[in-house]
């Protein structure tokens, strides 16, 4: 293996140094207002501009394509029996269960009970799973499970955002088009986007598909081993109409671009391409990271994303590590906001 292969697969080149107060607290008002670096992946070339600007960027017969998940507030709070606080994160449903992270894990083993207030329900820890502080957990004495989740969980908001999850986070950690429940991060992507900004690409032609793939661990689950071929991702629902399919394949036969806003739409239709869109159901753990080659995308609207992350080795998949380092490096010098409430980025 070359030097260059050693760089594009050791997790040191996937780190970089930010400016806390780089680190978006709240989301920009109103939501198209937020900046966007345009980055020409042919060229190297760079530009400075707001998010409202993106549809200058997208062509007539273009489709957009968006992921219509939405999160649930996955986040509870509760007491063991002694009275001891504790905190659930829920994951990804398993049959009558769910897999979840736990804290402070240690006092969480299988056989304990959490209480929550005002509430018969409780959670049952089940089992442990393959990943630190990960559990394997039921409701007990839950008439409605959903119910229980909307009036007990907060917003699942990520631990970078250091404050509880206020009101406002009910809607604006949601994107304006989420539509299934299920997710617990929101596609941070496509949290731009407005009513207008949508009916202005779709009155210049552009076509506006849906997809649906829940958020879950595979997203936001660090990389921890040296060399990131040996990361395995967890596995995330998807669906993709058939409607969907058409259109896209529709797109790519007239020769127009199908632009992902967001890395689960570009892992979702990575999956499912095979000769053409296919339309499906099933799970995904695809993990892109450089030396992928890519089929089904040919641009992409995404966030900053967190060092070392899987996010942001498919980021340098797409426009290769060198040119994904020149713009991290661009967007911290010129002050750019980064991770889920922050900036966004269109890849060309």
């Amino acid at each position: 293996m070359n030097k260059l292969e050693s760089d594009v697969y050791s997790i040191a080149s996937y780190q970089f140094d930010l400016p806390r107060e780089l680190i978006a607290q709240y989301p920009v008002e109103p939501r198209d207002h937020c900046r966007l670096l345009v980055v020409n992946r042919q060229t190297g070339e760079m530009s400075d501009h707001i998010f409202a600007d993106l549809p200058a960027f997208i062509n007539e017969g273009d489709a957009l394509v968006l992921n219509e998940t939405r999160v649930i507030p996955a986040r509870l709070l509760g007491t063991k029996e002694s009275g001891a606080a504790v905190e659930i994160l829920l994951l990804n449903k398993r049959n009558d269960g769910w897999e979840a992270l736990v804290k402070p894990a240690r006092r969480l083993q299988p056989g304990s009970r959490v209480m929550f207030p005002d509430s018969p329900v409780q959670a049952e820890i089940l089992d442990t799973i393959d990943i630190p502080g990960g559990r394997l957990v039921r409701f007990a004495n839950c008439l409605d499970e959903d119910l229980f989740i909307q009036q007990v969980g907060r917003m699942p908001l990520p631990p970078y955002i250091n404050r509880p999850a206020d009101a406002e986070d009910n809607q604006r950690y949601q994107t304006i088009y989420a539509r299934q429940a299920g997710s617990v991060a929101a596609p941070t992507a496509g949290l731009h986007f407005t009513p207008e900004l949508l009916q202005k690409l779709n009155e210049q032609g552009v076509t506006l598909a849906r997809l649906l793939l829940h958020v879950g661990l595979g997203t936001f689950r660090p990389v921890t081993v040296e060399d990131i071929r040996q990361h395995h991702m967890h596995v995330e629902h998807y669906e993709v109409s058939q409607e969907t399919a058409l259109q896209l394949n529709e797109t790519r036969q007239k020769g127009h671009r199908v632009i992902a806003v967001g890395t689960t739409v570009v892992r979702t239709l990575e999956t499912i391409y095979d000769q053409g869109y296919q339309a499906g159901c099933g799970e995904t753990g695809k993990f892109i990271y450089p030396g992928y080659r890519f089929q089904a995308v040919d641009a992409l609207v995404t966030n900053f994303h967190l060092p070392g992350s899987s996010l942001i080795m498919l980021v340098a998949a797409l426009m290769g590590l060198e040119l994904t380092k020149a713009a991290y490096q661009h967007a911290i010098q010129e002050k750019y906001r980064f991770f889920s409430y922050g900036d966004a980025m269109l890849i060309i």
